[in-house]
């Protein structure tokens, strides 16, 4: 959609007479103007509208304006916010601009002075627009944001462009599927390194030999099957970000290399004693309890304090609930689009059932359900029957104890035959779940420890029988 001449700006300030002025003063300059009087509607504004500039009174009620821009900036780090104050002093000026501010006006103030630095203020947003256009073409990619309105996802994003501009190591913690790649992502985005490669890998996901060998590189004859020397993760990332997803699971011979790392910044290749520069940012991810790994010995003590420097905490979907009807619906866009069909409708009863669900898989989960959404009603809007059918058992008002008595009582049918072995088994797995669960009072990673399984297939089966932690805590 093609901007006004002047572009677009929203004020926020909890004086209606003056927005009003302002509005008149802006949009007699060619201006879009989009008003709010509380800053809670100003953060909601941002994630429905593309703003170019906003000017935003330094002391709203029940507000701190600085406090506003820096939520405002961890949304779109990028957007020049110009404060307005009638108290202004050199010290809160100073402040303002330090925090990121574009500009800063006393009230009252010239209407010239305002549009100048507005207009000054679109332009730039204007060319930003376009580079990232030009971007984003040349990618093939459109960057993924943290969305959301609600105060878990604000702290998170104002933590994001507080610790970004570091060098200093990042650890990442929160449960399956919150998201924790995509803050990491934007941390590499908001850092002096974004112009350098984010590179990925999971530690879980390899043996520790593997991983040794994936992480640090190896030359040839290093181990049997090293044919050639080769370049490992931390020299792809030179000058980049390497996220270690689920740190947790690295074994302790590479947690000892890793500590190396980060002491010293520098490693060596398997197989070789030449050391090398380690010109990369860490940030690590985890859906562990470091603190009880490091008590249990399975994760060393001195690289926990090295990782967590600046800690950051994904909330589980569940902690944030109001953000669902924001996520469902950019999920289902982007879904529609993948599988090419048309874009259905979510019933308003559906946002009802979204958020009475308990989301044990988080977003991912909510990401998976939204595809299935598409495919299962393509030529249809989405009613209340297509995602009770989905959430399959369909949550119960049952409290889980109840229900697994219940099905304690219920292995032979009213005729007396016996249950197929499938539906015995999927029985007795719920029951041993609930039982799991029950033992570990709620606690997932105490829980999937003791059945022997990593906590992202845990949480499939909770989902698959329709359990949630919380109800067991």
């Amino acid at each position: 959609m093609k901007h006004p001449r002047g572009g677009h700006v929203l004020v926020v300030d909890d004086d209606a007479e003056l927005c009003e002025l302002i509005s008149l003063r802006l949009e007699a300059r060619g201006m879009k103007v989009t008003t709010a009087l509380t800053a809670a509607r100003g953060l909601e504004l941002l994630e429905q509208e593309e703003v170019d500039a906003v000017v935003l009174d330094l002391r709203l009620e029940g507000a701190d304006g600085l406090e506003v821009m820096g939520q405002m900036r961890a949304r779109s780090p990028d957007l020049p916010v110009v404060i307005l104050t009638a108290h202004g002093t050199i010290e809160t000026a100073v402040e303002a601009m330090q925090r990121g501010a574009y500009g800063f006006l006393t009230k009252p103030f010239q209407d010239h002075e305002l549009v100048q630095k507005l207009l000054h203020a679109t332009e730039r947003s204007d060319l930003r627009r376009e580079l990232a256009d030009l971007r984003r073409i040349v990618a093939g990619t459109t960057p993924e944001r943290l969305l959301g309105t609600s105060s878990a996802i604000a702290e998170v994003r104002d933590r994001i462009a507080r610790v970004a501009p570091s060098e200093a190591t990042v650890l990442i913690l929160g449960e399956s599927g919150t998201g924790k790649e995509l803050a990491a992502r934007q941390v590499h985005a908001l850092s002096r390194r974004a112009s350098g490669p984010f590179v990925a890998v999971n530690c879980g996901a390899l043996p520790p030999e593997l991983l040794e060998s994936e992480l640090f590189g190896h030359v040839k004859g290093a181990f049997t099957g090293a044919t050639q020397t080769r370049e490992g993760l931390f020299g792809a990332a030179r000058g980049g970000t390497l996220f270690l997803d689920e740190i947790g699971e690295a074994a302790l011979r590479v947690q000892v290399k890793l500590l190396r790392v980060l002491q010293e910044r520098r490693f060596a290749r398997v197989g070789s004693t030449v050391e090398e520069e380690a010109d990369v940012r860490i940030v690590a991810a985890t859906n562990r309890d470091l603190r009880e790994e490091v008590e249990a010995k399975r994760f060393r003590e001195d690289l926990y304090y090295r990782l967590a420097v600046l800690p950051i905490v994904m909330p589980p979907l569940r902690e944030r609930l109001e953000d669902i009807p924001i996520l469902a619906t950019r999920h289902l866009e982007q879904a529609a689009a993948r599988n090419g069909l048309r874009l259905p409708q979510l019933a308003p009863e559906v946002m009802d059932l979204l958020r009475s669900h308990s989301w044990p898989g988080n977003v991912r989960e909510l990401v998976n359900a939204m595809e299935a959404l598409v495919l299962l009603a393509p030529e249809d809007d989405i009613r209340f029957e297509h995602v009770a059918r989905m959430f399959d058992p369909p949550t119960s008002s049952r409290a889980p104890a109840d229900a697994v008595r219940e099905e304690e009582q219920d292995w032979l049918s009213a005729e007396g035959e016996l249950p197929t072995l499938r539906e015995a088994r999927d029985r007795f797995e719920r029951r041993y779940l609930s039982e799991v669960l029950r033992r570990s009072k709620g606690n997932v990673a105490a829980a999937a420890r003791t059945a022997s399984r990593n906590r992202t297939d845990f949480y499939e089966l909770l989902r698959r029988h329709g359990l949630s932690p919380a109800e067991f805590k």
